[in-house]
């Protein structure tokens, strides 16, 4: 196939639409089930990018939930405690932990619910039956993967009425050193981000402690991979081997911090004794019970608990869970990676971190106020490396 007819643009007003490869060569995808649209496929090849480097830098298996051209998150495949199980909604797939990419995509899809509604799919390896079964059952656009086993094809063709899309890839394609796109009628040429993120990359520890355990490492690499093809600017908090939060697209670095600290709180919050004895009334399903936890551990409780509405949402009324007893409890939070796509111009982003769990930092470097920074992760005992390489994307 070289070419794919699209239905629309980004909007339904941008026709004609298609992809193709521009040297008249064989697309390197083909499309098994569905009709994915211009959006999809800006997702799928960006997220099977992301997908592909974890897996060659790691050496796990690895899932990642886009949204809108940036990932609600990323995971490799290692298995979830009962506590993560519960939050992510997972607990009740049989052969969970048998299934390394089962786990992965569980964990990535229940980092951020809400954003990862209606998410697009991308998985490491070969799609197996038990994470199509996790596919099946959750509001998602399409998926692609290397391969497909016979019954995992044949659960994902039976979802959205047949129509779900389903693309494979070659994954041992290896595009062109440039790359061109047009904004405004104008050609946009640049090299290919082929930059490598590995271990080699964190060897430029900046801090008095200088300690960072193999696994602080992967995650770290995981976050620096999933800014590497998220919307600029943007930083990534990481813990356990998988992305907890994502701050995309914001202009300011601090708010990117705030942001993807916001999403790590609650990934925290939501493993919470409180959040998992909840009990929700009968017939509520997974998406709602997603919202209603999201309300719950917000400003805004009382939406979920007040005397009119508390009965809609719970079988039992729950007390409300303070911001003192949040406090408390996020206070607890050790070991939790962080990356950013380009260096931090004010130690107010450290600050913001710490409150979160931080311990462990990689960042380009080269502020003038890399000292700053310097003493500020120093104050906290956090082990903190300069990369030396800026990851915007765009």
């Amino acid at each position: 196939m070289q070419e794919f007819e699209l239905k629309y643009g980004c909007n339904p007003n941008q026709k004609p639409a298609r992809i193709y490869m521009q040297d008249g060569s064989e697309l390197p995808v083909e499309i098994l089930n569905g009709r994915p649209g211009y959006i999809n496929f800006l997702d799928a090849f960006n997220s099977w990018q992301l997908v592909k480097e974890i897996k060659e830098n790691t050496g796990y298996v690895a899932a990642t939930s886009f949204k809108h051209v940036s990932p609600t998150a990323a995971a490799i495949g290692k298995k979830l405690s009962p506590e993560l199980k519960k939050s992510c909604f997972v607990d009740d797939i049989e052969g969970l932990d048998d299934s390394p990419l089962a786990c992965a995509y569980a964990r990535a899809r229940g980092t951020d619910r809400m954003s990862s509604f209606g998410d697009w799919i991308a998985l490491s390896d070969e799609c197996d039956e038990v994470t199509a079964k996790i596919i099946s059952r959750e509001v998602s656009d399409g998926v692609i993967a290397p391969s497909y086993s016979p019954k995992a094809l044949e659960i994902l063709k039976a979802k959205r009425k047949g129509t779900y899309n389903i693309v494979k890839i070659d994954k041992d394609y290896v595009p062109a050193e440039i790359e061109r796109k047009q904004v405004f009628g104008i050609t946009f040429e640049q090299g290919r981000n082929n930059f490598k993120i590995d271990k080699e990359l964190l060897k430029n520890i900046v801090t008095k402690n200088k300690t960072l355990p193999e696994d602080k490492a992967i995650d770290l690499i995981i976050s620096l991979i999933t800014l590497k093809y998220t919307q600029s600017n943007s930083v990534c908090f990481a813990k356990d081997g998988q992305a907890i939060g994502v701050g995309a697209g914001q202009q300011s670095r601090i708010h990117c911090t705030r942001l993807a600290a916001s999403k790590a709180d609650l990934w925290h919050l939501r493993q919470s004794e409180k959040v998992l004895n909840l009990q929700f009334a009968e017939g509520v399903g997974r998406p709602e019970k997603n919202n209603i936890i999201d309300l719950y551990l917000s400003d805004e409780a009382e939406t979920v608990l007040g005397d009119n509405v508390w009965k809609k949402n719970f079988a039992v009324r729950p007390a409300p869970f303070t911001k003192e007893e949040k406090a408390a409890y996020l206070k607890k939070i050790t070991g939790v990676s962080l990356g950013s796509d380009a260096f931090f111009p004010f130690s107010d982003n450290i600050d913001r971190a710490a409150l979160s769990g931080v311990s462990y930092v990689a960042e380009p470097g080269g502020s003038v106020r890399d000292d700053l920074v310097i003493e500020a992760a120093d104050n906290y005992g956090m082990v903190m490396a300069f990369t030396g390489m800026r990851l915007f994307h765009h």
